[in-house]
């Protein structure tokens, strides 16, 4: 009896000929980070993700390089094993922690040089202490992070901090939007506009880019155009939307996911990441990137194999400025 054909081992062996998974986005200074405290009598692995921007201040204030050296060393222990040939994380740097994190980052960029290093702007960029904390870090990071909800209702002005810096730096922009899987989200749109506002098209990404989904097709295709005007890719966490709540807001039908079965046939460029792994925002999430890919193909009904490797390798690659 000959051997029997399965896509999934096809997939995992084309991904393995291209050199191997990118992680195009992930925070890997906090992974590990939950704790069973999270889970008993506080309930914070069920808090808004607004005031999970809170609550990871706890770990942050009390974290020196040695303690975020270890997770950060221990996340890129499994994403070795797994063959990923780069990794970008988000790092905190901010009035909270300082650059401790960006330290320990640098220090484990040493031994792994598979890591890329974000700027996350957790805290903002428009008060002076986060601007002087947000300036400090780009000397040190490979790609320029953004998250302009962070800033509301100022989020052009969060905008156009990034994407000055990205002129005078040369450096790509990650911005998180849409994030919410909500129709009165339109921050990709926002995002589209602003860079070619700036003449920074090809320079910038979305990270997530959830609630596009949850408005109707002709919006929809409205913003794929737009985003190819702005030479806007895209990278989708699978597993960090995908438990979005029920809520009674009338929309089309969808997955609570990156709408990539769109996307891809529209010309846009997507890539995959794991967001954050076993900490208050993602408890339950291993870093396993063939999970998040899986996830990724069956929510979106997604099943061309080429172009599911290049999510999973080169469109990583493009996305992390390697190409």
């Amino acid at each position: 009896m000959g051997a029997t054909w399965t896509p999934l081992q096809t997939l995992t062996d084309k991904i393995e000929e291209a050199g191997g998974f990118v992680n195009a986005h992930a925070h890997l200074d906090r992974a590990y980070t939950a704790r069973p405290e999270d889970f008993e009598g506080s309930d914070n692995v069920n808090a808004h993700l607004f005031e999970k921007w809170e609550l990871v201040n706890r770990y942050k204030s009390t974290a020196n390089v040695d303690i975020y050296h270890d997770h950060i060393t221990r996340a890129l222990v499994h994403q070795r094993e797994q063959g990923v040939q780069a990794v970008l994380s988000f790092i905190d740097c901010d009035p909270v922690c300082g650059d401790l994190a960006i330290q320990a980052a640098l220090k484990a960029k040493e031994k792994y040089p598979e890591l890329r290093i974000a700027c996350q702007t957790l805290q903002g960029v428009l008060t002076p202490q986060a601007r002087q904390w947000f300036d400090h870090a780009l000397e040190f990071v490979d790609v320029i992070g953004g998250l302009p909800k962070r800033d509301a209702p100022d989020e052009a002005a969060h905008l156009d901090v990034l994407f000055q810096a990205a002129k005078r730096t040369g450096k790509r922009v990650h911005v998180h939007v849409d994030q919410l899987n909500s129709p009165e989200e339109k921050e990709t749109e926002f995002l589209a506009r602003k860079v070619m506002e700036h003449g920074i098209e090809g320079q910038v990404t979305a990270v997530h880019s959830i609630s596009l989904a949850a408005h109707p097709e002709s919006y929809r295709r409205e913003v794929y155009k737009m985003s190819r005007d702005a030479g806007l890719s895209f990278i989708s966490c699978p597993s960090a939307w995908i438990d979005a709540k029920r809520n009674e807001t009338m929309t089309p039908t969808h997955n609570a996911i990156t709408p990539i079965d769109e996307m891809i046939p529209e010309g846009l460029i997507v890539a995959i990441g794991t967001d954050n792994i076993s900490d208050v925002y993602k408890p339950f999430c291993n870093g396993d990137m063939m999970t998040e890919l899986r996830m990724l193909l069956e929510a979106t009904h997604f099943y061309d194999i080429e172009e599911l490797v290049k999510v999973a390798t080169a469109n990583g690659r493009h996305v992390l400025g390697l190409d």
